[in-house]
């Protein structure tokens, strides 16, 4: 049965993370209206209530009804000021409820255009969310060390594939290697990217803490992006990887081996036997399980983002059916996330609350599920100051609770 002591007020004051959280899937839409206008582009309504009825709603008849959305928002973004405003907005709206460490997402080389090259585009949300960071831990409370402070870190996603006119660097790479194979040249930008990601880190000093593969995985396989991830890997630039959200578990598989993943994102269908296509696996069951144990035995965590599956997810009918009680039991290590705040209308706050109505959460999984990600999270300092910014994410928590329940 849920908690029912576990109130909306305490879930906003606790201390969380969101490690699966897309820039572009994250604006306000106020932003996105202001921008639209003064970029002069086109959207379908330019109103909040609008573009809600039209475009972002709170339930999708289809994956591609819900990915139409990001037409929008990243054709608003399209210039430093735009990104370093929403990335600074994304960093308050997570402040705002309670958010103390945060991994943005996005893919660098959509924003690419003339005069704003990948490393730029990394610079400028850098800027955004460092701006919003030094604000927010100039407050008493933050700056005093009587509450851990808010931090960051910005994961560069290269994508599985793409396609023609909807970025220019993708553009340009077709039309400087007409000859080559389309999925050569995926994998060309995402080597590309690797080397972006980790010369914005090393050389200018952006928290760039870890390299994704977002996009299509059937059709789309992740070894395709081996070398990429190989560079990352060599660099130490931690790796995650959309996988198990659209597809079986042969694709989480191929993550955590050819990609050397540290977490995955969504992995929904892991322990899913009929989920399996690969018609060389004899023993569905037996694949799961040894996967499952294999994946719980490193630590290996899930970024699960609940409303967005059960909207982009058409044979996920309502969220008690959703397989994170599943993984839960199998003492799989979970965090929950947001995914898109904009595309599924939704919050840290929401997340938790939603796993505590309809998935049994009770105060103890909530508490291991929120400590858990902050131990997970691809931290951006040493692990000693990791360790102590967990020790005081623990003893707020603490606090929290004890004001709380006594």
């Amino acid at each position: 049965m849920p908690d029912k002591k576990i109130t909306t007020a305490f879930l906003a004051e606790v201390p969380k993370t969101d490690l699966h959280v897309h820039l572009d899937g994250s604006l306000r839409l106020g932003t996105l209206i202001e921008l639209s206008r003064q970029h002069k582009l086109k959207l379908p309504s330019y109103t909040e209530g609008g573009l809600r009825e039209t475009v972002y709603k709170d339930r999708y008849a289809s994956l591609g009804e819900y990915l139409k959305g990001f037409k929008y928002t990243v054709s608003a973004m399209r210039d430093a000021e735009a990104l370093e405003r929403v990335a600074a907005e994304l960093a308050e709206d997570n402040q705002a409820e309670g958010v103390r460490y945060l991994e943005v997402r996005f893919a660098p080389q959509l924003h690419v255009r003339p005069g704003l090259d990948a490393v730029q585009v990394i610079a400028a949300v850098d800027r955004g969310l460092r701006r919003a960071r030094d604000e927010f831990n100039r407050r008493p409370a933050m700056a005093s060390g009587a509450e851990p402070p808010f931090e960051y870190g910005i994961i560069c996603c290269a994508m599985r594939m793409f396609s023609g006119g909807y970025s220019q660097y993708y553009d340009t790479l077709f039309a400087a290697h007409p000859y080559t194979r389309p999925k050569d040249l995926f994998a060309m930008a995402s080597v590309d990217l690797a080397h972006a990601a980790v010369l914005a880190r090393d050389a200018h000093g952006y928290q760039v803490v870890g390299f994704d593969l977002a996009g299509e995985e059937a059709g789309y396989p992740a070894g395709a992006h081996r070398e990429a991830y190989d560079y990352a890997h060599r660099h130490f630039l931690k790796r995650t990887v959309h996988a198990g959200e659209a597809y079986g578990p042969e694709s989480i598989f191929q993550a955590i081996t050819d990609l050397h993943a540290d977490r995955i994102g969504h992995g929904t269908y892991l322990l899913e036997p009929d989920q399996i296509r690969d018609p060389e696996i004899a023993d569905p069951e037996h694949y799961v399980e040894r996967l499952g144990n294999y994946i719980s035995d490193r630590r290996i965590t899930l970024e699960v983002c609940l409303t967005s599956n059960l909207q982009t997810n058409p044979d996920l009918k309502r969220l008690e059916d959703h397989t994170f009680s599943k993984l839960r039991a199998q003492r799989l290590s979970t965090t929950l996330c947001t995914d898109n705040r904009l595309m599924s209308n939704t919050t840290m706050t929401n997340e938790l609350a939603l796993a505590i109505r309809h998935l049994g959460l009770d105060r103890q999984g909530l508490k291991s599920i929120i400590i858990y990600g902050f131990k997970r999270s691809f931290f951006p300092g040493s692990y000693l100051r990791k360790r102590q910014y967990v020790r005081q994410i623990i003893d707020h928590y603490d606090a929290v609770e004890r004001r709380h329940f006594g």
